[in-house]
């Protein structure tokens, strides 16, 4: 399970890896072993976000979404598919995190 913080969480069922070759470090290795990640998460099935995080998500990285609404997260930065895994849930949980409050709302000044 992704947990973003103590009130938000993603369940493992709802994010699916795809692993491939990978054209970052690893010398000769680079061409044998499946170290790259590719997290798909589709933000529309998900029922554990509230509501409104979800719209705030929505509003905010939607246009980061393919036409099957899948959110496509990637990591080649490590020789070991476990980090770059790791790294793809690091990535979703800061996108999570950075609407999962509301914005402040804006006064006017004089």
């Amino acid at each position: 399970m992704l947990i973003v913080n103590q009130d938000l969480f993603v369940p493992d069922h709802e994010l699916r890896f795809s692993f491939s070759r990978s054209s970052g470090p690893g010398g000769q290795n680079v061409n044998k072993v499946n170290s790259k990640a590719l997290l798909r998460w589709t933000p529309s099935w998900n029922r554990s976000l509230p509501p409104t995080v979800m719209e705030r998500f929505l509003a905010r990285f939607g246009d980061k979404l393919n036409s099957e609404g899948e959110l496509l997260l990637s990591s080649d930065e490590s020789r070991d598919q476990k980090r770059n895994q790791e790294i793809c849930k690091e990535k979703l949980r800061a996108m999570i995190l950075s609407v999962a409050r509301p914005p402040k709302v804006r006064r006017k000044t004089k």
